[in-house]
């Protein structure tokens, strides 16, 4: 029997990012491999450091977090060229391992400046792994920022699935 062409492909989802530049919001999805648990893991916990890095640019060390709602977090991100930029924000939800809601600010950002948005992470077991929604927000105003936070949302989805595939 055919499959109606309007069903979601059964094949592992590659990251995918797209952004509302004028809304200031980025939607990103990805099949990640492994567990909800594993995934929402190395998103809240020290593990970040193993792969969240983007060889020839930055990574990121000293990373802390209180995980509790309304807990900080905060990380160096070390760029190449020897500048620090520090990330932090706090926790606004935890259900674990389903949700993730999550505040993010630079100490500085090229297009984004010192703004802060807020990350939700949804979480779905799926039969690649894990189903990961990111909803990215608080762009408005500044679609650049957007616009370029959403690749790089694909990249990191995609470090993720690299690390916790090969673990």
């Amino acid at each position: 029997m055919k499959q109606d062409f309007r069903a979601p492909e059964e094949g592992k989802k590659a990251p995918k990012a797209v952004a509302d530049g004028i809304g200031g919001m980025i939607l990103a999805v990805a099949e990640i491999g492994g567990t909800p648990e594993q995934v929402f893991n190395a998103l809240t916990t020290k593990e970040i450091e193993n792969w969240w890095k983007f060889p020839g640019f930055y990574y990121q060390t000293n990373w802390k977090a209180d995980l509790r709602v309304c807990g900080a977090w905060s990380v160096a991100v070390q760029l190449n060229d020897g500048n620090v930029v520090y990330g932090f924000g706090e926790f606004c939800e935890l259900d674990f391992p389903n949700k993730l809601v999550m505040t993010r600010r630079f100490s500085s950002h090229p297009f984004q400046g010192e703004r802060e948005t807020t990350i939700t992470y949804r979480f779905q077991a799926s039969p690649h792994g894990t189903l990961v929604t990111i909803r990215d927000e608080g762009f408005a105003g500044r679609p650049q920022a957007a616009y370029g936070n959403a690749g790089i949302w694909e990249k990191v989805m995609g470090w993720l699935d690299a690390y916790l595939s090969n673990k």
